[in-house]
């Protein structure tokens, strides 16, 4: 028996897919709404997986001693572990679950997104109600991403979803992939750092030209806060009733067969639905914005490029207005720990415990071919993003959810842009 079959399951490498991602059993052609039966993980996964608990309590702990900043650290860290579960458990890739509507027209994972933006509006909206009681023009709530629209959004929105189709993921699914193993996605992630420094260069005349006196469209304003809700509810059933009038039979059909399965089982074995996973990320979505920050995850990656470009002497004396916009906001670090950082940390530790125990921990190495193609779609991402003040989880995710026309005008671009990448590796 050779030393690689004596592995754990959960240890083992995996096959590369056509697009280099990991190949598990959950995302092979078996309907993954009826996963393998439970086994039990293996000595070494459960050792893993509880060293990294154990780390990720040990570090929160340390970071509530800070003073002032302690408890916004804490929180990030434990809010990034919940979503790092979470889109690893649901597999709650924006991309993917495009892809999976345009190559097979399952709507599954397009409904979870619809439930989580309709749950994170409720939240959203309670909680503007503490911050901002009358949504009177002119003022807006603190720190929700409500950007400039125009056409520089729109074209920054379409490169971020062509890069999504590039390289197989969008942002938040590199890094939680990276937790299973997919050393490809380290490709796209510094592809996205080139990106935004590409984007930081060409900030200046884009927005002396367009963004300066774009208009900043916050649902509220115009139609109060019961106007605006009842819009995008509205709005949103009507896509779960489209999306719904096209699903396959054999889609909607399927139900996940738990049987007697135990909690672990539920927790670390079968893939959770899609509208599961969204619903917990729109819960936490709520909870972020009232105790720290809208959720988003490039905010730490475009602060290391900013870093990096003005060490390198590559970033412009000023970037004019840039950090007046709310969104992902990015800065020159003075330090290590930022709440994004220890956000995007957490979200990729608990992204390897998770696929730890329920045997998605399966290394790739990547070919040549795929490292140059995640590099690309990373840089795109990364242009795109900075253009856009953020990605599917900062802009679309919780602009729409904040009521922002910019995150609806993100997402319908955003799709284009899929679907124009979507199409072009299918004849390549």
């Amino acid at each position: 028996m050779s030393t690689l079959s004596r592995l754990s399951p959960a240890l083992q490498p995996a096959a590369a897919s056509a697009d280099g991602s990991a190949v598990s059993g959950r995302d092979s052609a078996a309907d993954p709404a009826h996963p393998p039966a439970w086994q039990r993980p293996g000595l070494p996964a459960v050792a893993a997986a509880t060293l990294v608990a154990a780390g990720l309590a040990w570090w929160a702990w340390q970071l509530q001693e800070i003073p002032g900043t302690g408890r916004g650290l804490t929180f990030s860290l434990l809010a990034g572990a919940l979503f790092g579960l979470a889109l690893q458990r649901s597999r709650f890739c924006f991309y993917c679950i495009t892809r999976d509507y345009m190559a097979n027209r399952d709507a599954r994972g397009l409904l979870g997104l619809i439930a989580a933006l309709a749950l994170g509006l409720l939240g959203y909206y309670a909680v503007f109600g503490a911050f901002l009681p009358v949504p009177a023009p002119g003022r807006l709530p603190p720190g929700a991403h409500i950007g400039p629209v125009s056409w520089v959004l729109a074209l920054g929105a379409l490169i971020f979803g062509l890069g999504m189709a590039i390289s197989g993921s969008c942002i938040s699914a590199h890094l939680y992939r990276l937790g299973e193993g997919a050393f490809h996605s380290l490709f796209a992630l510094v592809g996205a750092l080139i990106g935004f420094g590409l984007g930081f260069a060409s900030w200046n005349p884009l927005y002396a030209a367009v963004i300066r006196d774009a208009p900043v469209l916050w649902l509220p304003h115009h139609l109060g806060y019961g106007g605006s809700l009842v819009l995008q509810l509205a709005l949103l059933a009507a896509l779960a009733a489209w999306l719904l009038r096209g699903q396959q039979r054999r889609h909607a059909s399927s139900a996940p067969n738990q049987g007697a399965a135990s909690l672990l089982a539920l927790l670390f074995s079968q893939r959770w639905p899609a509208y599961a996973g969204g619903l917990v990320i729109a819960g936490l979505g709520a909870i972020a914005y009232f105790r720290v920050a809208p959720l988003g995850v490039t905010a730490e990656l475009g602060s290391i490029a900013r870093t990096l470009a003005d060490n390198l002497g590559a970033l412009p004396a000023r970037l004019e207005g840039l950090d007046g916009f709310a969104g992902c906001a990015t800065i020159i670090k003075q330090s290590l720990l930022s709440n994004n950082g220890v956000f995007v940390a957490a979200l990729v530790l608990a992204s390897f415990a998770s696929a730890v125990l329920a045997g998605d921990f399966r290394p790739v190495r990547p070919s040549l071919r795929n490292a140059l193609r995640h590099l690309l779609g990373g840089i795109l991402m990364g242009w795109g993003g900075m253009l856009a003040l953020g990605c599917t989880v900062g802009t679309l995710l919780s602009g729409i959810m904040a009521g922002a026309a910019s995150g609806w005008v993100f997402a319908l671009f955003c799709l284009t842009g899929a679907w124009l990448g979507w199409r072009l590796r299918r004849r390549a």
